[in-house]
């Protein structure tokens, strides 16, 4: 299905040298779709795939993907608006997958979020609506507008819950393409990563990926979960070993500043990951400057997993010469 998509295109892995002697692989999707970042994937993917299952409720017959970027099925998408709240780049992938197939789409940010994603939003066709101060309050204002039934207004939020599982697992099979993307890699290079680093916010990202290497991975590395410290919900969750909220700071981290976890995110991390660890808004400021040294421009979000990798020794995550550390640069700066 994604690769039906205008602009589709693998996104490269990148081979760097490190300070702490293990090689350093980084996937790069900080061009993703020309959007700059991985949550492209998930809202253009789960956008698809809501409207090709309404399609056949209605008519009876399944529908080909392509059709959904032809006039006369994109008649039919305009009825529908897509609601989410973001911290900027998942309401950008619904936005962008909305405006794909002709749909409409409505966005809530909570304060914290920057206006340029706003803008990024509205350049979108996007309607852009502040809804509280946290992230938080945006999500329970996306969910209270789509709580009145309307059929055409439908609720797609990249975190769950129990009674809202199907959507948010579809977001997550999005982001399995880039999991799938550096296996083509691996199976081609020979070159199996040791140890993935995934940061996470509510987890889906890091859970899509997880469960993708431990079900169809050749060579299964360790797995380590990366958080801010001013935002540990998985790390809490899995130490109480329970669904857990946190209070925080706001973070640095914008798009990993969550502090509740997603149900299905937590369930898939608790079993599949090997460890769960936090990072210091410093930490992830030092690992936005070492890439950028790299030429690779991304933020606090997207260093994260770069970041726990410097910094391994002091989270007790033992590294040889021989290990090969692989992260995701999940989003450009800008």
């Amino acid at each position: 299905m994604i690769r039906q998509c205008p602009f589709y295109a693998p996104t490269p892995l990148h081979t760097l040298p490190t300070p702490i002697g293990a090689q350093l692989l980084i996937k790069d999707e900080t061009s993703r779709f020309n959007l700059g970042a991985f949550k492209a994937l998930g809202g253009i993917y789960a956008v698809a795939a809501v409207l090709l299952d309404r399609w056949q409720e209605e008519n009876g017959s399944a529908l080909d993907a392509e059709k959904l970027f032809e006039e006369p099925v994109q008649k039919w998408c305009a009825q529908f608006t897509f609601v989410c709240a973001s911290a900027g780049n998942h309401g950008i992938a619904v936005a962008k997958g909305a405006q794909l197939v002709n749909a409409k789409c409505r966005v809530h940010l909570a304060d914290t979020v920057p206006e340029s994603f706003a803008a990024k939003l509205r350049s979108l066709n996007a309607d852009v609506i502040r809804s509280g101060e946290i992230y938080e309050e945006s999500m329970q204002a996306a969910q209270e507008e789509c709580e009145n039934g309307e059929p055409d207004k439908i609720l797609l939020a990249d975190s769950s819950w129990p009674g809202y599982l199907k959507i948010p697992t579809l977001v997550m099979e999005g982001y399995t393409v880039m999991a799938q993307e550096m296996r083509q890699h691996f199976l081609v290079k020979n070159n199996w990563p040791s140890h993935v680093f995934l940061q996470a916010g509510v987890g889906g990202m890091a859970a899509a990926i997880a469960l993708h290497i431990r079900q169809q991975w050749d060579t299964q590395p360790q797995i380590i979960v990366v958080e801010p410290d001013a935002a540990p919900c998985l790390f809490e969750s899995n130490k109480r070993g329970e669904l857990t909220s946190v209070k925080g700071p706001v973070s640095s981290m914008g798009r990993l500043d969550c502090k509740e976890p997603s149900l299905l995110a937590f369930s898939a991390l608790q079993e599949y990951a090997d460890k769960f660890v936090c990072i210091s808004e410093s930490d992830a400021a030092a690992a936005v400057t070492y890439l950028d040294e790299r030429s690779i421009t991304t933020t606090p979000s997207g260093a994260a997993g770069v970041a726990a990798i410097l910094l391994a020794k002091q989270l007790g995550i033992p590294l040889s010469d021989e290990s090969t550390c692989l992260a995701i640069a999940t989003e450009g700066r800008g």
